[in-house]
Formats: structure tokens, sequence, C-alpha cells
């Protein structure tokens, strides 16, 4: 099976966030960035594992610059098979999409595989973007995986149960909790990915459909005020006078 994996790079949970040019643009210095942790533990791993149950091939794909160079790498230490680089800034999920499935029309991709969302900004857009341009079946949040031949079974949490789902490649399918376990890249794993292809491409024109004006940061959380557990009437009193949820 062909799988093409989508990666983004985000960054580390413990960065310091700031922003530059008057709140409009995101300041990138002195963060450490990872591949986004839902792409890499669940997409990525699962796409792994049905190459080493069944063959095949992964490719991982992402769009950006060279400073996500380094994220590829560790993606591929990982297990990937090659990598590809759409060279562009990833403007929006909407312009990330298009890339994406311009390049996975001309390369005919059995299955295409996403994180559930970015952790930077937790839109959940581009796999069915993805899908909706390559005019394939889309299930989201999907928490299990199971393919045979042709035929893809996909467990999915829904409110009250589970819904399960069954369709035929080509899908794409974007991956919950559930799906795999993290894996750590080894170290046959991260001098093999040294030399496995990453291939830059050129990114297509098209129209910008959003524009990120500014950004900011939330306020600061407020101390904790410690209650005697003796004293039910303050307690009371706090929760539906100042926290107001009761």
């Amino acid at each position: 099976m062909k799988i093409l994996v989508c990666i983004s790079k985000a960054p580390d949970t413990t960065s310091k966030i700031a922003f530059s040019e008057e709140n409009t643009k995101f300041d990138e210095n002195g963060v450490q960035f990872i591949v986004n942790p839902y792409d890499e533990w669940y997409a990525l791993v699962r796409a792994l594992e049905i190459k080493e149950a069944g063959g095949g091939q992964v490719t991982i794909i992402t769009v950006g610059g060279a400073s996500d160079d380094a994220i590829i790498r560790k993606a591929l230490a990982i297990g990937a098979d090659e990598a590809v680089r759409i060279d562009a800034e990833a403007k929006d999920a909407y312009f990330t999409a298009i890339q994406i499935s311009s390049y996975a029309k001309e390369n005919h991709y059995d299955l295409i595989l996403t994180g559930k969302e970015t952790i930077n900004y937790n839109g959940s857009q581009v796999g069915g973007m993805i899908a909706a341009e390559l005019d394939v079946p889309f299930v989201s949040l999907a928490s299990k995986l199971e393919v045979n031949g042709s035929t893809l079974t996909v467990e999915r949490e829904i409110v009250g149960g589970l819904q399960v789902v069954e369709l035929n490649a080509p899908a794409v399918i974007s991956c919950a909790k559930g799906m795999a376990e993290q894996r750590i890249p080894n170290m046959r794993g991260i001098m093999a990915a040294r030399t496995k292809p990453l291939n830059v491409v050129d990114a297509i024109e098209i129209e910008n459909l959003t524009e990120f004006v500014s950004y900011s940061l939330p306020n600061a959380k407020s101390a904790v005020k410690m209650i005697d557990p003796e004293n039910m009437d303050e307690l009371v009193e706090l929760l539906h006078n100042e926290a107001k949820v009761i």
C-alpha cells in the first residue's frame, strides 16, 4: 500500500511564545520545534505498522521552508521511506491542503493520513480539505484503522459510544488517540535518515482566502485561592459570586 502521511512543524509545548512586528508574526527566535505529535505518534506510526504488516511505501509530506528539514529528518528516522517538502510558507489550512492534494493527485496514493489537528493551530481542517479536493472519502478523529486489501475499517469515538466505518481506498483519515503508540527513533534509524530522499518541490500558485491579522497571548492565570476544607460557606460563595460556575 502506498501511504502519504502529512506532518507539520510545531513549537515544543515548553517553548515561550512571543510575537513580533506589532503582534502580526509569530517570533520563532529561541523556539524549539518538533513534529506535530498527532502527526508523528498516531498518523506516521500507524502508517509504518500497516507497511510492516502488508508491505508498501510510506512517504511524509509537509509544506514549509528549509528550516523544516530538521523535523522531516526526525520523521524519516522513525521509519518513513522518503519525504517531500513543498517549498512554501504554510499560510493557512486551505493553502496547505491544496498544496498537498495537488502533489497527491500526481502521485496516486492509496491512503493519506493526518493527525487530528496541530497543537499550534488546533484547526482540524487540512484532512477534510484534502479529501474534498481529491474527491475521496474522509473519516475524522479515527482511533483505530485496519487494512484488508483495499478495504479500510475505521473506528472512531462518538458521543455515547463507538462508530465503525468501512470504506474503500483511496481515502483520507485523520488520526486521534488510540491509533498507535509513540515510537522513539533509534540510532540505526537516525543514521539511515541522513541518506533517505528528501524531495523539495515548488508550490503551486493559489489565491489566499484568509489572513492572520494579529496574535495575542491569553490572560495570565490568576493566583490560586486556598480555602479551609471546613469553610464550605466561603467555597460556595466564591464559586457562585466570583467564579460564577454555580
